[in-house]
């Protein structure tokens, strides 16, 4: 009899879970969808200064249902040079705030509806062609298996106060707070979500198989372990992406110290919330979450500097970020000088041109070694490109509303075209990306000849497009005609490959979908070559 029970608790308690993380998960993506691109807006306006950076961060976890997610979100921003590390402290804070909204919602015990919940997000899923409508259905079927998983969990969970073993972990846990901290540390990092282990924790605390003293111990675990996702998704990440993870971290680990060391009055004060406020158990662990969280904050608040020290500190290392953000276009010289407002451009122009040779170089070392470390700098450097892109034509369009002299009107299209250039070279790059991406995931080996002949194609564009930025940076002609007798290299390169890989693939030495991606690495090549050309033809019809 015992073994049934005990593969009944086993399988529902899994099973549960598996249906509650993916209630979670859907609810999470149905809301970022509707929600779209804003999120990353709302993360990138509103992180001026760190109390701004709060209330984004409790916003945007609402909305996606995950702290982890938010962090994420956030490590990958700093790593774009959209936000200080500073700034994304203030974000943390608050998506450590917003992450206990979920335990609110579970506290609303609505587990006898989560069937006819889930009913009505599948008939809004699959009998209406409308996206929009489908959104609203995931996000209500996922809120449906949120509590459909609670009760099967809870259901497993019940026979468990009766179990003797888990009678005597119960009795350690109340009388060694630090044993619970580490249990809910390590439970989280295994199911990589707080809201799932606060679930199973309040569903615990509502069978009577633990009692206060024992659960809040483990609520400060649940929130160090959930710092997991965060560092996991910053491991290959840059120097600034890391802090930020870290900080996440370390802010955990101080509100988890501290209210060990006030647990006897927090234990006091969440029974008073739940003798006053008459709270159902899963709604006295939540208001329990809720507290912890906002007092973490507002205790930590003042602190933000000190824990940003802290971590450069901690992760030592030269920052190198890309900036996504222009850096010389200042509005103020389009009213006072069109001419400065040009040079100003220009050189916005030429450091979006360098980037671009970076971007070149990291694909061709993708290319080679199929690191991704080397494909997620060139992705990151393309974002980069498409946003200086458009922060700059719309520069460029201000300064055509003034009235400027012929030369300068010459040197405003010039500019103009170059930009447009430059973006494309980032789309080339971009599409060499998905194709070696493509290579590696159909195992498509291309032949040591093949390599050889891409290495030095690279190597080739790499230096045209190069001279290009420096022909246009210095306005120097001899330059931009090597440019151009480069390019025809490139050209003639090109048909040679061609032709060489067409004889490779008559002797079989070489398979038709490795061609396919061959041919096409080399014309992406041959085309950057070309939009180096057409800058160094605005150099020489400008001078």
């Amino acid at each position: 009899m015992e073994s049934v029970d005990l593969q009944t608790i086993i399988f529902e308690f899994i099973g549960g879970l598996g249906i509650f993380l993916l209630g979670i998960k859907f609810m999470g993506d149905g809301l970022q969808k509707s929600a779209g691109d804003r999120l990353r807006d709302i993360l990138d306006r509103f992180t001026s200064n760190p109390f701004l950076g709060v209330l984004a961060g409790i916003i945007v976890t609402i909305l996606i249902q995950s702290s982890s997610g938010t962090t994420v979100l956030t490590v990958a921003l700093v790593n774009a040079g959209f936000m200080t590390l500073r700034q994304a402290i203030g974000v943390i804070m608050g998506a450590n705030i917003g992450t206990t909204v979920t335990a609110f919602i579970i506290g609303l015990n609505i587990s006898e509806y989560s069937l006819p919940i889930m009913a009505i997000g599948c008939f809004l899923l699959f009998f209406f062609n409308n996206q929009k409508v489908n959104i609203v259905g995931q996000t209500i079927f996922g809120f449906g298996s949120l509590f459909f998983g609670l009760s099967l969990m809870s259901n497993g969970m019940q026979p468990l106060r009766n179990l003797q073993v888990f009678h005597e972990l119960t009795l350690s846990m109340s009388d060694n707070p630090i044993l619970g901290v580490a249990i809910g540390t390590v439970f989280t990092l295994v199911v990589q979500s707080s809201s799932a282990t606060i679930g199973i924790l309040q569903g615990l605390f509502s069978e009577g198989a633990v009692d206060l003293q024992a659960a809040l111990p483990v609520l400060f675990g649940d929130n160090i372990g959930t710092t997991i996702t965060a560092i996991l998704a910053s491991l290959g990440a840059s120097v600034a992406a890391r802090r930020a993870a870290f900080t996440h971290v370390i802010f955990n680990i101080i509100g988890a110290t501290i209210f060990l060391l006030l647990l006897t009055p927090f234990t006091a004060y969440v029974s008073y919330l739940q003798s006053v406020l008459n709270l159902n158990p899963e709604m006295t662990i939540a208001f329990a979450h809720g507290s912890f969280n906002i007092a973490n904050t507002i205790i930590q608040f003042p602190f933000i500097g000190a824990l940003a020290w802290l971590v450069i500190k901690i992760v030592p290392g030269e920052d190198v970020t890309i900036e996504y953000k222009p850096k010389h276009l200042d509005p103020l010289f389009i009213k006072q000088s069109s001419t400065v407002a040009l040079s100003q451009a220009k050189q916005e122009i030429i450091r979006m041109g360098e980037y671009s040779v970076q971007g070149l170089v990291e694909t061709g070392a993708y290319v080679v070694t199929h690191d991704t470390k080397h494909s997620e700098m060139a992705l990151q450097i393309e974002g980069a490109l498409n946003n200086l892109d458009r922060e700059i034509t719309n520069y460029l369009v201000s300064i055509s509303s003034t009235t400027l002299s012929e030369a300068e009107s010459a040197k405003h299209t010039a500019l103009m075209d170059s930009v447009r250039d430059i973006e494309r070279i980032g789309d080339h790059f971009e599409n060499i990306i998905e194709l070696t991406d493509y290579k590696i995931s159909n195992k498509i080996n291309i032949t040591d000849q093949a390599q050889e002949d891409l290495n030095e194609m690279f190597d080739l564009t790499i230096l045209t497009v190069k001279q290009a930025i420096e022909a246009l940076d210095s306005l120097d002609r001899e330059e931009a005609l090597i440019v151009i007798q480069k390019e025809d290299q490139i050209d003639k390169l090109e048909r040679k490959f061609r032709k060489k890989h067409i004889i490779r693939m008559n002797e079989g030495l070489c398979t038709g979908s490795a061609g396919i991606v061959f041919v096409d690495i080399i014309s992406n090549l041959e085309r950057i070559g070309d939009h180096a050309v057409n800058i160094a033809e605005e150099v020489l019809g400008e001078n």
